[in-house]
């Protein structure tokens, strides 16, 4: 499946001034701006740019970004799942990630992250992929934003539906060792048949494995 990219772009208004929300990005382009050392939740700034650079140049690899002049405040990600992931079992083309969506505090408040996912499926190339989250509450900000784990599981959901993500059933063991994990799913409007059964069998693997 040729995967191709359609920029899209919007602006929003903040007390700090616009935040321009913009992409898919290839890396080059990324380079053009600064990473704001508060994008740390899965590793130190400069190597989690060094990350987002890198799936920006995967050829199903998007990258949209929240920008304040020429900082990056936010961005999120997609990509193909992890190849250790059981999302990647069946090597799907139409099967993509949400990898991760991050937000600096200091623009927390203005529905930054809907606004990500909402111009990410600007794109009409997104309806032809099965896309997923998997929320595990040990990657949430609980501390920094001060929320229990079922008002944050509460704000990340619709945060997921302003992209046309919800949730959604599986066995998969880490989403299930804990009742606020959860799977997020949108399936696109070209999706074949095949596909969504394929991915109905992933999402109940172990059902799937014993009938086999």
């Amino acid at each position: 499946m040729k995967h191709i990219k359609s920029y899209h772009s919007k602006e929003i208004d903040t007390e700090k001034g616009p935040l321009i929300i913009e992409g898919p990005l290839t890396s080059r382009e990324l380079s053009n701006y600064e990473f704001h050392s508060d994008l740390n939740a899965f590793r130190p700034a400069p190597k989690q740019f060094e990350a987002v650079k890198s799936i920006a140049d995967f050829e199903e690899g998007r990258i949209i970004i929240a920008r304040h002049e020429n900082m990056i405040a936010g961005y999120v990600t997609y990509l193909h799942p992890d190849p250790l992931e059981r999302w990647s079992e069946f090597n799907m083309e139409d099967l993509i990630e949400l990898g991760a969506i991050e937000v600096i505090p200091e623009f927390r408040g203005y529905r930054v992250g809907s606004h990500l996912l909402k111009v990410a499926m600007m794109d009409d190339y997104m309806e032809n992929y099965i896309i997923i989250s998997t929320e595990y509450y040990w990657h949430w900000d609980l501390k920094g934003t001060g929320l229990s784990i079922w008002n944050y599981r509460k704000v990340m959901e619709k945060m997921m539906a302003a992209g046309g993500l919800t949730p959604a059933p599986t066995d998969d063991p880490e989403i299930v060792s804990h009742p606020a994990n959860c799977l997020m799913v949108r399936i696109g409007e070209n999706v074949p048949e095949s596909s969504v059964e394929k991915f109905d069998q992933l999402r109940f693997l172990k059902r799937h494995q014993m009938r086999k």
